[in-house]
């Protein structure tokens, strides 16, 4: 899966240029640019700015439809946990958000320290 190449497969379907996406989601050019070509990964937050902005549900962005594969269990809980954040009050998904947003912090914090420490060593 390919978050990028999903974005801007599903913004090419549906004939949106990015300067519409990035008006709609009030992010900055370059930005919005690094997201679709795979050079940094957007928060959850980021995520769903982007889904409502292309007209789809969080779990779409996530799917692959040009390839079909089977799912397993583990992915398949995932992707329905995924899709019921769309019925929740907008301060509950954004209490999911942050805690969410705070986990990868967390990890991409400890793979650069870990990254440091190995270039020192």
């Amino acid at each position: 899966m390919n978050i990028s190449k999903n974005i801007k497969r599903i913004r090419e379907a549906k004939g949106l240029s990015q300067k519409e996406v990035i008006s709609a989601i009030n992010m900055g050019a370059a930005q919005y640019s690094r997201i679709e070509n795979g050079k940094t990964d957007p928060s959850v937050s980021t995520l769903t700015k982007i889904a409502k902005a292309l007209g789809v549900s969080m779990p779409e962005l996530f799917t692959d439809k040009d390839v079909l594969r089977d799912i397993n269990s583990v992915n398949a809980t995932l992707m329905e946990r995924v899709a019921l954040i769309d019925d929740l009050t907008k301060e509950e998904q954004n209490t999911i958000f942050s805690i969410l947003d705070a986990f990868v912090s967390k990890r991409k914090l400890k793979s650069t320290l870990k990254t440091v420490l190995e270039d020192i060593t």
